[in-house]
């Protein structure tokens, strides 16, 4: 097994997701087999109990893990399926070792940071990276690991310590390290500044990891005397000095480490030369360019309580793009924070609900996204109305099935105060309701989580289609709540149709407006399973339908 380590210098946000990413697509394309993990340093178990607004989308994966939203750019770049234990976090480790204590497997020995911690960590890699994520038999052949957050963060020390072992441990010719890095232009001087690399790296070797590698995030190409600068001061060798500046689109990264040679430096690190092909791209390479010439627009408006930063639906927005490049629209998402359409907001902020309504009235498509809790819940309610009556093109993903419910409760069956119990508790008419199951006294990892079989109840419904007249689907959920089953006859006698359901019948999955161009909400999230160049069903209809 080799392994590929990405490692973040100087700020955090600098891409090493999409970096690890495209390196791993880079040495899929040369015939290689590609697995991924990714290193958090936080306490917490995993994503499951984190808010979106601090730490992006928690992406779901077939085994019900709530993990870190790069293991979705994992997931779409490599095309792999991932396991919850792909996704390592201190909490992760620290509870697997003070497990191990409790049993007695370190009886009599005290417990500490070095070596049982750092033992551990460097035991969980070497187990994941066996466990095949392409559908085939066997180990891949690389592992591309990253490491979240900065180097020099405190949290993250074990980690590093346990990674400079664990390239002692496998061998100098199974581990290459990639320092992905700042170098800024200042405005005042408009040089591109190396000292921040510099340090960064001088940092890392001060841990006992040197680089193999160094790319350098910036605003434009490295300049060639930048290229020496860094490459004497950091020990690196200049051809192994890679420049990724900022692109049209992240599908061009990938091309960008394949015209520096990147993967031939890799590839002689690992002692791979003579043993791959030359990268094949041309699929890739024609879809990011496909993208950048695309001029004919479809405006989706995206009305959701996390709007102020996009991470937090970064899978719906990938997902879009899926879509639109495989139908030729030029996409544009009008972000509209769902606050913004009640009439509350009229009264307080005139200004702010004029534009929100401006934008969902000028949207070929509404799209009400997942969400927790009751900010907002009535300006979708009102979103999912105006989609309705306008005969808007409209998808709800799991939330926003169940606004879409209850709206029609209310305005059709005119029931007033119909409402899910998450919402209001007491309400008399409970559209949506807790599950059975589900724990009123523990959060983490206690939702219906994961991949679960949805059965079409028509073969003649949109849904159905979308998906090539199956008979069933397999997409992944991520919730607490349901449509109340007691509540379904009386919705579909006034025109809702509930055409997927799970395998007791019992537990509505996707809902249908009979006689609209396009209404459609899914308890499931099948953002999470679509890929550049296999978009996801239900997105393609919300790019392409109009009334």
């Amino acid at each position: 097994m080799k392994y590929v380590l990405v490692t973040g210098g100087v700020v955090s946000g600098l891409g090493k997701g999409v970096t690890a990413s495209s390196i791993g697509l880079l040495l899929k394309a040369c015939g290689l087999r590609v697995t991924s993990i990714k290193i958090d340093p936080y306490l917490n178990t995993d994503a499951g109990t984190m808010s979106p607004v601090e730490h992006g989308e928690v992406f779901v994966l077939d085994d019900g893990g709530e993990v870190d939203l790069d293991l979705g750019n994992y997931e779409r770049f490599l095309d792999i399926k991932l396991t919850r234990d792909n996704n390592i976090t201190t909490g992760k480790i620290y509870q697997d070792v003070i497990d191990r204590e409790r049993r007695g497997d370190y009886l009599g020995k005290t417990v500490q940071v070095v070596p049982h911690i750092t033992d551990a960590i460097q035991e969980w890699i070497e187990r994941v990276a066996q466990i095949p994520v392409d559908g085939e038999s066997g180990p891949a052949d690389v592992c591309v690991i990253e490491l979240g957050g900065t180097i020099g963060d405190i949290e993250s020390m074990p980690f590093i310590e346990a990674l400079g072992q664990f390239s002692y441990r496998v061998g100098s010719h199974n581990f290459c390290l990639i320092h992905v890095s700042l170098v800024p232009v200042l405005n005042v001087v408009g040089e591109q500044k190396t000292k921040p690399t510099q340090h960064s790296v001088r940092g890392l070797r001060c841990l006992g990891l040197t680089p193999h590698l160094i790319a350098c995030r910036s605003t434009t190409a490295l300049e060639e005397n930048v290229k020496t600068k860094v490459s004497q001061f950091c020990h690196v060798q200049k051809e192994n000095i890679i420049t990724l500046y900022d692109v049209s689109n992240i599908w061009h990264i990938p091309l960008l480490l394949r015209d520096q040679k990147a993967h031939e430096a890799i590839f002689k690190v690992l002692n791979l030369q003579g043993l791959t092909r030359e990268p094949e791209l041309e699929e890739w390479t024609s879809r990011a360019e496909i993208c950048d010439m695309l001029h004919e627009p479809v405006r989706i408006a995206m009305v959701g309580k996390y709007t102020r930063l996009s991470d937090a639906y970064l899978s719906v927005i990938k997902a879009l793009v899926h879509a639109s490049v495989a139908r030729g629209k030029k996409l544009f998402v009008d972000w509209v924070p769902a606050g913004d359409l009640e009439d509350a907001t009229a009264k307080e902020n005139p200004d702010a609900y004029k534009a929100a309504w401006k934008l969902l009235k000028g949207a070929d498509g509404v799209l009400v996204p997942g969400g927790f809790g009751d900010r907002g819940v009535q300006g979708k309610i009102l979103a999912a109305k105006y989609a309705r009556e306008k005969r808007i093109p409209f998808l709800g993903i799991c939330l926003g099935m169940q606004i879409a419910v209850i709206e029609f409760a209310r305005s059709v069956l005119g029931l007033k105060d119909a409402n899910s119990t998450e919402f209001d508790p007491n309400t008399k008419n409970p559209c949506v309701i807790f599950m059975p199951e589900g724990s009123t006294t523990h959060m983490g990892a206690t939702m219906r989580l994961g991949s679960r079989r949805t059965y079409f109840q028509s073969t003649e419904c949109k849904s159905a289609k979308l998906y090539g007249n199956k008979r069933f689907i397999d997409e992944r959920h991520r919730h607490r709540y349901e449509v109340n089953p007691e509540m379904v006859a009386r919705l579909e006698n006034a025109g809702l149709s509930f055409t997927g359901k799970d395998e007791t019948g019992q537990r509505m999955e996707i809902v249908e407006l009979r006689n609209h161009p396009y209404f459609i909400g899914v308890q499931f999230h099948p953002e999470f399973k679509s890929r550049p160049g296999k978009p996801s069903a239900l997105f393609i209809g919300t790019c392409l339908i109009h009334p």
